[in-house]
């Protein structure tokens, strides 16, 4: 792996544990961390209540990274691979939701809630 790829994925988990303690902090509970399916991949699965969130993390070492980290592409791959994990994932949720939380050094992290209406 490259310096530069290696230094992404490690500011990639690290941006990915800052939304996990987040989450857990608001009351969620994560019940799986980087799952992949063939159709796309999933940061983090959350559960509070009767709701179920499937969380892009993105991180950047720049906040105005931020502004084009996520897209439509990433977000309907997001999708598919949500709907894959649903039914082992999702056993009495009522609500299912896409979620995205941009993290930056010094920020606290930004937690866009249900942006997916595909």
């Amino acid at each position: 792996m490259s310096g530069r790829r290696e230094r992404a994925e490690q500011t990639g988990r690290r941006g990915e544990a800052i939304a996990a303690w987040w989450l857990r902090l608001q009351g969620w509970r994560i019940v799986a961390q980087r799952l992949k399916t063939p159709w796309g991949e999933v940061d983090l699965i959350a559960r509070r209540g009767k709701t179920i969130a499937f969380i892009e993390v993105k991180a950047r070492t720049k906040q105005l990274d931020l502004a084009t980290a996520i897209d439509g592409w990433r977000l309907r791959r997001v999708a598919a691979a949500a709907e894959q994990l649903l039914p082992r994932y999702g056993k009495g949720a009522e609500n299912m939701r896409i979620d995205v939380i941009l993290v930056a050094p010094w920020r606290l992290p930004h937690h866009l809630v249900n942006v997916w209406h595909g």
